[in-house]
């Protein structure tokens, strides 16, 4: 049944934790909160650089690649682990979703998610499990259709034959502004238990600054698509604006919100999200953007970065690059970065879509080599397990 259809420019003013928990469309165009939300399920609100008291990571880290998962993968894009240790990836150009044996590698596809359009870098993005996925057991999925980009959830029941496992979407929100370029695309349930997504301005620039409008921004809404308690806009899904093209959400063990964003041709971004917030697109980008933008804690040349999906762990934020083929890691105090940003993998798994924690100080790497972009490492895509510090 479907929830709440909400219009693409709204009649009034609009507006997985662990460590940091994560949840990726490409960086460079074809030319070349501190606090996120409290348990309560109302928005939450902290001093910028967080509590004096907080200890910074050391200044240098590792990485160090455990093993391959799974290979043979195509256009992978979004990530969700399932309790006990297996994994969801979706194809964003098939439209398909497909669990690994995180042991094995062995590949089981649930099913094709209907009413998915790819073109360009639209098509099935962002997944994530239901906050009651234990009871429910729904999928949740952000995809471009023929008409916006959406989000639905499916019920998954895994006794059914493989390739019939999926339940009829049923579409909680709709409405988002969709182009070639710039869908956003990535989905997280917050500490709160609420859905947050990113969304991009599908290369009309307008729309990031137009409070009405919801591309070019990071939504908040409860699990059937209203309007989330506490929103800094009354009654409205709209939790910040003056955004790009929001790749990367994830949550600190403070419950502070990050997100990761393209740039254009001088600067990509991660940003500490607070509700309400102005983060300057298209007026600035980048640090310095001037009285009334909210500054981004680091920010890359787009050749370095065109970032995608991030995650925390061990007081670093972690960030999947795709132009820029590495894995970056943004050691944090509060809010601020606690020393420069440090690349890993340059170049050696090509482009780098979505990092996911897998508890601890592993992570979950998916590489984007299929995707139609850049120069692909090889026939196909694979996910990685990595030990970082």
């Amino acid at each position: 049944m479907q929830r709440r259809a909400v219009p693409a420019v709204l009649a009034a003013a609009l507006l997985l934790t662990a460590g940091c928990s994560s949840d990726s469309s490409d960086g460079a165009d074809p030319s070349g909160t501190d606090r996120g939300a409290s348990p309560t399920g109302t928005a939450a609100q902290s001093s910028p650089a967080g509590s004096p008291t907080e200890q910074a990571p050391p200044a240098k880290g590792s990485v160090k690649v455990l093993r391959t998962v799974a290979t043979g993968l195509d256009s992978p894009w979004g990530l969700a682990p399932l309790p006990g240790g297996d994994l969801l990836v979706s194809s964003r150009d098939e439209a398909t979703i497909t669990r690994i044996d995180d042991k094995t590698g062995k590949k089981t596809e649930l099913g094709e998610v209907p009413g998915v359009s790819p073109s360009g870098e639209g098509g099935l993005l962002g997944i994530a499990l239901s906050p009651d996925y234990a009871s429910d057991h729904m999928v949740y999925a952000y995809f471009t259709s023929a008409s916006d980009n959406r989000i639905v959830r499916m019920l998954y029941d895994e006794k059914k034959p493989s390739g019939e496992q999926l339940g009829a979407p049923d579409t909680v929100f709709r409405g988002i502004p969709k182009g070639v370029i710039h869908n956003g695309g990535r989905i997280a349930f917050g500490p709160d238990k609420m859905l947050y997504a990113g969304t991009g301005e599908s290369g009309d620039t307008g729309l990031s600054q137009d409070e009405k409008s919801l591309g070019g921004k990071i939504l908040r809404m409860t699990p059937d698509g209203e309007p989330a308690p506490g929103n800094p806009f009354p009654d409205s899904p709209v939790y910040s604006l003056g955004h790009r093209n929001v790749q990367g959400l994830a949550w600190d063990d403070k419950q502070r919100l990050f997100a990761s964003e393209f740039g254009q041709d001088t600067w990509d971004e991660l940003n500490a999200i607070k509700p309400g917030d102005n983060y300057g697109w298209p007026e600035a980008e980048g640090k310095g953007g001037g009285s009334g933008f909210h500054d981004p804690v680091a920010q890359w040349s787009t050749d370095e970065a065109s970032p995608s999906g991030i995650a925390c762990a061990e007081g670093s934020v972690w960030m999947a690059g795709l132009r820029g083929e590495r894995l970056w890691r943004i050691p944090l105090k509060g809010t601020e970065a606690a020393a420069d940003p440090q690349s890993f993998l340059e170049g050696e798994y090509g482009r780098l879509r979505t990092v996911a924690p897998a508890g601890g100080d592993r992570l979950w790497l998916v590489t984007s080599n299929t995707d139609g972009r850049g120069d692909a490492k090889g026939d196909d895509d694979r996910i990685l397990e990595l030990e970082v510090k």
